[in-house]
């Protein structure tokens, strides 16, 4: 694999760190899910919109510039490496976004990507139900034709960022007899609308990264479907597609975590000792696996890599390499925020996007073409 930029490429990478070393806050900004993190977090993204840097791969005519997917690549890594803000829209830039460039319409597209591009509207997921959680085929929210669109009623939980966000987008069951894949729709909804009612959840740290939505006969109109009544699981796979690929989690933020492992472990252990044994080699295996990844997302950009593939690879290599930081820290571990922040973040890695073990069984089925029970031939 060739990794030399070509100029344009290399001009890029040059202008995203100069922009980025004079402008990432040198405080953190206060919490991404509150009044005061949230109103910081969109002036930073409003920053990244007028500097051309928001979404460089997206149409000129949307936001963006009309850069490769490289470019994508490389800016992720830049922006990791800087260490700047979470993405406050990641929901809508990452995972919506993609999915109504596929699916949408030409109006809907020039009708939120803009928005969404500089942090005007942000966006909520709106997939899990109380019964219904990794298994999405088995949601019950419904979706009901009325007069110019629909009307949707329901419970929806664990919906990041909806206690800050403006609206939502989600599946929801349009034809009542239907069963698990068939019969639903996708739709997008006003967080404000009236019949909504967004109930923040709150978590052991005290933050409300998540909440359960509430919709009694909330209209929607029809311009706010994506793609087909009754073909939302189609449209749906789309969006999980980027949720387990390169699109939510790039390589710069696992080869920044095995960086600081790496200067971690040379700060608790003596220069000259190269005997450091089990612990010193799961920092190695730590620092390969993060390298590896990025090898694998440049490759990804010629020849596709199955989603599901990707999503156990990242979500195993963060907890791998949080764990090996908290051994490394010992007793001190307890004390250290950001390494035990990570640490509990990462072990939702294995959650979120599907379980792990629904990813192996995507693979076992559609990749490797195993039989579901593997007592029969």
């Amino acid at each position: 694999m060739n990794l030399d930029l070509d100029p344009a490429a290399a001009a890029f990478v040059a202008e995203a760190r100069d922009w980025l070393a004079a402008h990432v806050p040198s405080e953190p900004l206060p919490g991404v899910d509150t009044p005061d993190g949230d109103a910081a977090h969109r002036a930073w993204e409003r920053q990244l919109f007028d500097a051309g840097l928001a979404v460089v791969a997206w149409p000129s005519s949307l936001g963006g510039r009309d850069a490769p997917p490289l470019h994508t690549l490389l800016f992720d890594e830049e922006y990791h490496a800087a260490g700047a803000p979470i993405r406050i829209g990641q929901n809508g830039l990452f995972l919506l976004a993609p999915t109504l460039l596929a699916h949408g319409t030409a109006e809907q597209c020039a009708r939120i990507l803009p928005s969404m591009a500089r942090a005007g509207t942000v966006w909520a997921q709106a997939w899990s139900e109380p019964d219904a959680g990794s298994d999405l085929a088995s949601i019950r929210s419904r979706a009901v034709p009325a007069d110019g669109g629909w009307l949707l009623s329901g419970q929806k939980t664990w919906s990041s960022r909806a206690v800050i966000a403006d609206r939502a987008f989600g599946l929801f069951r349009s034809s009542p007899d239907s069963e698990r894949h068939r019969g639903l729709t996708y739709l997008m909804f006003d967080l404000r609308a009236p019949g909504v009612t967004v109930r923040p959840i709150q978590q052991l740290d005290g933050s409300h990264g998540f909440a359960e939505i509430f919709l009694d006969d909330v209209f929607v109109p029809d311009s706010d479907v994506i793609g087909e009544p009754g073909d939302g699981w189609r449209v749906a796979m789309s969006t999980a597609g980027h949720e387990r690929g390169l699109t939510l989690r790039g390589p710069g933020r696992f080869t920044v975590a095995a960086d600081r492992l790496v200067a971690l472990w040379w700060s608790a252990t003596d220069s000259s000792d190269f005997s450091g044994g089990a612990l010193r080699d799961r920092v190695a295996d730590s620092w390969i696996a993060a390298r590896a990844y990025r090898m694998s997302a440049y490759l990804s950009l010629d020849r596709p890599i199955p989603p599901s593939a990707t999503k156990l690879f990242w979500s195993e290599t963060d907890i791998a390499l949080h764990e090996t930081a908290l051994d490394v820290l010992g007793a001190g571990a307890e004390i250290d925020p950001a390494w035990t922040a990570g640490y509990l973040f990462a072990l939702a890695g294995s959650i979120y996007a599907g379980t792990n073990e629904i990813q192996r069984d995507i693979l076992a089925q559609r990749v490797l073409a195993l039989p579901r029970d593997m007592g029969t031939r």
